[in-house]
């Protein structure tokens, strides 16, 4: 019998290669992304996750904006590599924003001060979670993305572009679209080292 779950993990991957020519509709990828929400679990039930998906123009715009950022914190002479990055994964179609309700974070904190150093800790857990599940959504719908880390750089102007409650943290970004490239090799240290059974 097969898993279909455990295929859909090993199918998905990093794709850096990707572009706009996608074949799946943008009320798929809303739902796709919207259920992924609905669905991944959280400490407490907490929920804290929040996601604003840009598509088209507003894709594009994020990635101009993450540039100009970079532009101004990287040496000239040694921008080129940088502006290639980015210009990669604005060739795609769409970007995830995932983003932690900090006011969430800290009510709970509030509620619950025995867990209180926890509750950060627990919110990364979920939003991780939650990557993952759209991540592999996004490729069983023949979508390729990667995940990238641009936050604290970029906090302010995503803010100030979408308009971003400022309790919600920047976690990741999503770049995705269709596949242009292969992805490269995947490479697995031994199992042996990194798994151990007690039975009795």
């Amino acid at each position: 019998m097969v898993n279909t779950f455990l295929e859909a993990v090993k199918a998905r991957r990093t794709y850096y290669g990707i572009g706009k020519a996608v074949s799946v509709a943008d009320e798929r990828i809303q739902a796709v992304v919207e259920e992924a929400l609905l669905h991944t679990p959280s400490a407490f039930n907490s929920q804290s996750a929040r996601v604003i998906l840009l598509l088209g123009k507003e894709h594009d715009a994020l990635w101009a904006l993450t540039k100009e950022t970079l532009r101004k914190l990287v040496p000239a002479d040694k921008f080129a590599p940088t502006e290639e990055k980015i210009n990669s994964f604005q060739a795609g179609y769409g970007t995830v924003l995932f983003f932690e309700d900090q006011s969430v974070v800290e009510g709970l904190q509030a509620q619950f001060p025995l867990y209180k150093d926890h509750f950060p800790l627990w919110s990364n857990h979920s939003s991780g979670m939650l990557q993952f599940v759209v991540w592999t959504a996004l490729e069983q719908e023949g979508l390729g993305a990667s995940l990238q880390h641009y936050a604290p750089l970029i906090d302010e102007g995503v803010q100030q572009k979408w308009g971003v409650p400022k309790s919600w943290k920047l976690i990741a970004q999503m770049p995705f679209g269709q596949p242009t490239a292969e992805p490269g090799e995947k490479t697995f240290n031994p199992i042996e080292e990194r798994f151990k059974v007690h039975r009795s």
